[in-house]
């Protein structure tokens, strides 16, 4: 864990539980990733928190590599839970993308946008809610040379991905891999309709090599961009037969839990509700189910 994999002429990524992309900047080829390899190099994400971005440190301190900026694909926890502490170390400036950078600024809006209100302290936890940070626009003319950005949303608002000058693709969570789809049932999403238009342009791109937050680095993604493609459309239709005798939200959220065999929680009730609001509100958009106002309650069913 924390190992440095090389991908590309000047590609890396740390493998860790959301990968951690590296590129150097262009120069002197790297053909192992020997001690003294000096050079700037650029983080896509930071890592879950402090400790997380500690471990990426000492990875690349025997490269005497100068971290010079960090590049957020989005703004969730475990993908910007190290930008202060390498802001504090290093001085870094941090790019985050649209409303990725509000979220990375003021880290509160992340739970605050799950609840729906002022969250508990519960929520206000490292997995939600990152340290803040200071974060400039993204835009094309804050990237390095050669590289290009990737609008990637659907599991967040506005997240991307980059290719790189050596055409390795850093695809952020645009998608999850075999068994984190097992693991989890229902992968976390923000707006079902954008994630499929990206997940299908996924499926046709071509590159030297893909690196996945969650899934393992291949030179062929479209497989499990199809899989994924899948998942979110079986998860679609189980939720619309849930509908088909009509449900408040509760009970469809019940009813996803139950089928699934997940376990509530706190936390996995905001995440998954979320998700669940962002399907029926995907399945409305539709024409597959309605809603209604009775007796005082919203009822969603089948159109």
């Amino acid at each position: 864990m924390y190992e440095l994999k090389k991908v590309g002429e000047n590609s890396f990524y740390i493998d860790c539980p959301a990968k951690i992309g590296i590129v150097r900047k262009g120069g002197t080829s790297i053909h192992t990733c020997g001690i003294g390899a000096s050079g700037d190099v650029w983080l896509i994400d930071s890592g879950s928190d402090k400790d997380a971005a500690k471990k990426v440190k000492q990875a690349i301190e025997p490269m005497n590599w100068k971290v010079q900026a960090i590049y957020n694909t989005h703004s969730h926890a475990d993908h910007i839970g190290g930008n202060k502490y390498f802001q504090d170390q290093t001085g870094c400036k941090i790019y985050a993308p649209g409303l990725e950078r509000s979220f990375t600024e003021a880290p509160i809006l992340e739970p605050m946008y799950l609840y729906g209100a002022m969250p508990m302290k519960e929520l206000q936890n490292k997995f939600l809610c990152a340290k803040e940070s200071v974060a400039e626009p993204l835009t094309k003319e804050a990237l390095p040379d050669g590289w290009k950005m990737i609008p990637l949303p659907g599991h967040s608002f506005d997240m991307v991905g980059f290719r790189t000058p050596d055409n390795v693709v850093y695809l952020a969570d645009a998608l999850s891999s075999a068994e984190v789809l097992e693991k989890y049932k229902v992968g976390f999403l923000c707006d079902v309709g954008a994630y499929l238009e990206t997940l299908e342009r996924v499926k046709t791109m071509e590159a030297a090599m893909f690196v996945p937050s969650h899934a393992e680095a291949t030179e062929n993604i479209a497989p499990l961009a199809e899989l994924n493609i899948k998942t979110t459309l079986a998860v679609a239709e189980k939720i619309e037969s849930f509908c088909a005798s009509t449900k408040t939200f509760e009970e469809i959220v019940k009813a996803t839990f139950d089928s699934y065999g997940l376990t509530m929680s706190l936390q996995q009730y905001v995440l998954l509700g979320s998700t669940i609001k962002a399907y029926l509100t995907w399945l409305c958009s539709q024409g597959r189910v309605d809603f209604e106002f009775t007796d005082n309650k919203m009822i969603w069913r089948k159109a």
